[in-house]
């Protein structure tokens, strides 16, 4: 199993061109955890192609650019990988796998909050103030601008918003992904989008 995780960045970075035949039937992603478990470092390699889609599109909410998101997603692997033992099979593989990329996710915001806020602040923030909010949503740059608010935020907040605005998560599902009561999830949500809109409004009158 060292070896898959040494050689782990091979595994997201090139796709599958293999067709399966209508006889073969494919392992499920429990009989692959077991036999990665086992040794059979290919069975992880399988479940790295299968579910690399998913864990790229909700890193890609949180990475700054390309490279960043390749690192960001090699550490949630990594993670899977190493925590691999602990799935109990009392859930689907990719809810466990979404939980990991959740919390791996979280940790990056914690460690590049100070980062992304700076970057965005010194790339975008005196342009903004010369051509004001309502110019700024007017030229198409209302994207730019919600980037340049969300950096600003806590990671919490970030994380928070991303999962329930951005991606559109049920409530639920966030408080499953996150480890929070689904009440909490309402709060957090309801004081993140508060601190996103009072940083907007105060952009909006300086």
């Amino acid at each position: 199993m060292l070896a898959a995780a040494l050689t782990l960045p091979t595994f997201f970075q090139a796709e599958s061109h293999s067709e399966s035949s209508p006889e073969r039937t494919e392992p499920s992603d429990a009989d692959l955890v077991i036999a990665t478990c086992r040794g059979d470092d290919d069975a992880f390699e399988t479940l790295v192609r299968r579910h690399k889609r998913r864990v790229f599109g909700t890193a890609s909410r949180f990475a700054r650019d390309d490279h960043q998101l390749d690192d960001l997603a090699q550490e949630i692997f990594v993670r899977v990988f190493r925590k691999l033992a602990q799935f109990r099979h009392d859930a689907p593989f990719e809810h466990w796998l979404s939980r990991i990329t959740v919390s791996v996710c979280y940790d990056f915001l914690r460690k590049e909050r100070r980062v992304r806020a700076q970057v965005a602040l010194d790339s975008v923030d005196h342009d903004l103030r010369d051509v004001g909010i309502d110019r700024a949503i007017a030229a198409g740059r209302a994207h730019e601008l919600v980037a340049w608010a969300m950096s600003a935020l806590t990671a919490e907040e970030q994380l928070i918003l991303t999962l329930c605005e951005l991606e559109e998560r049920p409530m639920k599902e966030v408080a499953q992904l996150t480890g929070w009561s689904e009440s909490n999830v309402k709060v957090r949500a309801f004081r993140a989008r508060n601190s996103l809109r009072k940083i907007l409004e105060d952009h909006h009158d300086s």
